[in-house]
């Protein structure tokens, strides 16, 4: 067995995948919202037995490598160390699987690595007095220090530049990093994050793939300085703080987002496990789909200022596309999440969460405040409503706030459902509608699971298939033509070396007899099997005798006495049960 071959085997892919996406049981499978395509109604589904995952809605299909190479957006040999090193299996000292753009991409993790350890040192020298004192005021303990790996990066411009070209890294590898710029005279390379607090930025698996420096003096722009797209940083898809806080959103069935980063660590520190940033951009489909693999309800407690609320605002719109339970958490005396922990405390943070308004009367008191009560106000706060109630899936949830809407902003009910129904005309569906699951007849279904599940019935099965010539007959007959292949060859016959050798289309039909194996464990695969090899059989008697009945008319038509009299003979024979 070869090492992919090895870990696969040792990897239960339900687990590894369960960590990104909440599965539920369903029979052999287990079930739960695609992670790689926007769905109400969950249609991805992970198979425990073979190892796979499917999704009906859009296709997605593979192993555990290829799910973590998705997930992740890492190379094939990137997914294998990070699954051998998370189950603690070791790696070949020699692979066969890296490729100059793996080995790119390693060298910058080694860098962002290096950085941080950098960084943090020089948090602890006297060269971050500043930055320490900055986090006094904030009110940071040791620990949370120590946990969220603040640092400070000097200001002398050639604080990683020199110490990457001293162990060997290449300009190319600099470049690519983000941590460092080429100087226009192309002499060398200086850092870009020069006197600032640094906060390292971490992508699902916990890996540092970024950085935000903060400016420390009150006339530095821009205040916060993040790193630039890399090949291993994509901002538009990260949330900070997502690889903590993933166990704490399943847990407490919601996520909490705030906007800064010292909003998350405050928050985060304070016992509050749920709560994510967006990573100095504005919310993006992508982070909120990285949210809605772990739970569908969200907290948005943004800066109360004008600027926080205007990007709530806009984020509500994404939340909603994406299908979240939105609620939303305004904070008096314009405190922000951190201030508030600090001042107020974490219980009477966490009663202010439990109890978080509608986002829709949140929405609906902005409009009115902007458009004033009278009778033209009113009608514009309804019309700039309107779209975020059709943003919403459920139909008696858009009628329910609809009827709200009029009372709450005083305006006659009919007039708000004509409204109301005619928004609805003008509606158009977002997205194709999904295409419906392959089917596979229930014999065919019950063959092939049987003869994956049971290697000790394989031979016996597939001869007797091969002799009745029914599975050219089966709209899978190609996969069968495979198995045949296979048990001929002596070759193992299983999931894996099955689904290797079949096309796109024949895959498909495989995934969905597999996936459709309802109730099937705990079954005895020999009975099932033999139930199925007797119907066809019985099947194969039947059509023979149509055949000689057919070929008996046509003798009697013809006038030949002699043929016609040979046919019935044999019919006689075939319902008695005599040999031919």
């Amino acid at each position: 067995m070869d090492f992919v071959e090895h870990l696969k085997a040792s990897v239960d892919i339900v687990k590894v995948i369960g960590e990104y996406v909440r599965l539920k049981r369903s029979g052999p499978r287990w079930m739960g919202l695609c992670p790689f395509h926007t769905e109400k109604t969950g249609s991805f589904s992970v198979h425990a037995t073979h190892q796979f995952y499917y999704c009906f809605g859009c296709q997605a299909k593979g192993d555990v490598i290829k799910f973590v190479m998705e997930i992740e957006r890492l190379s094939f040999y990137e997914a294998l160390k990070l699954l051998a090193e998370r189950h603690g299996i070791p790696l070949p000292k020699r692979s066969d699987y890296s490729d100059p753009e793996t080995k790119l991409r390693a060298g910058i993790f080694e860098m962002h690595e290096l950085a941080a350890r950098m960084f943090r040192n020089a948090l602890a020298s006297s060269a971050g007095a500043d930055a320490r004192g900055y986090i006094s005021k904030r009110g940071l303990a040791a620990a949370e220090i120590e946990e969220f790996g603040l640092g400070f990066a000097e200001r002398s411009g050639q604080f990683l530049a020199r110490r990457f070209q001293q162990d060997g890294f290449t300009a190319e590898q600099m470049e690519a990093s983000g941590l460092v710029l080429k100087r226009q005279d192309g002499s060398g390379f200086y850092d870009r994050f020069r006197g600032r607090l640094m906060f390292p930025i971490q992508n699902e698996s916990g890996k540092i793939i970024a950085f935000a420096g903060r400016a420390l003096a009150a006339e530095e722009e821009p205040k916060y300085l993040n790193s630039p797209e890399t090949s291993i940083y994509r901002k538009s898809t990260v949330l900070y703080n997502l690889h903590r806080a993933k166990e704490g959103i399943r847990k407490n069935d919601r996520a909490v987002l705030v906007e800064g980063y010292m909003d998350v660590i405050g928050v985060y520190s304070a016992g509050i496990r749920e709560v994510v940033a967006s990573c100095g951009t504005a919310l993006t489909s992508a982070q909120v789909r990285s949210l809605k693999r772990h739970s569908g309800n969200i907290v948005v407690n943004f800066d109360p200022d004008a600027a926080g609320a205007n990007a709530a605002e806009r984020s509500i719109q994404i939340l909603l596309d994406e299908d979240l339970r939105i609620r939303i958490l305004e904070l008096e005396t314009g405190l922000d999440p951190d201030e508030y922990v600090k001042q107020r405390g974490a219980e009477e943070y966490r009663k202010r969460l439990d109890a978080a308004g509608s986002y829709f009367h949140w929405l609906a008191d902005r409009a009115r405040s902007r458009h004033g009560a009278t009778v033209e106000g009113q009608m514009a706060a309804l019309k700039e409503l309107l779209p975020a109630i059709h943003r919403m899936s459920d139909k008696i949830e858009r009628a329910a706030v609809a009827e709200d809407v009029a009372h709450y902003l005083a305006i006659d009910r009919g007039i708000v459902l004509d409204q109301f129904r005619k928004a609805a005309l003008d509606r158009r569906e977002r997205g194709a509608p999904e295409p419906a699951p392959t089917s596979v007849p229930p014999m065919e279904k019950i063959l092939l699971n049987c003869i994956l599940r049971s290697p000790e019935i394989q031979t016996g099965v597939l001869a007797r298939l091969q002799a009745l010539g029914a599975a050219e007959r089966f709209a899978t007959r190609a996969v069968f033509a495979v198995l045949l292949q296979l048990s001929e060859s002596g070759q193992k016959i299983g999931f894996s070396e099955l689904d290797a050798r079949l096309s796109e289309e024949e895959r498909t039909l495989l995934l969905a007899a597999v996936l459709a194996d309802e109730g099937s464990e705990g079954t005895d695969c020999r009975k099932q099997a033999e139930w199925c090899l007797e119907k066809l059989e019985s099947a194969g008697r039947e059509a023979l005798r149509a055949e000689v009945r057919t070929r008996l008319r046509e003798a009697e038509r013809a006038g030949d006495f002699a043929e016609a009299l040979r046919l019935a003979g044999e019919l006689n024979r075939m319902d008695s049960g005599a040999p031919r």
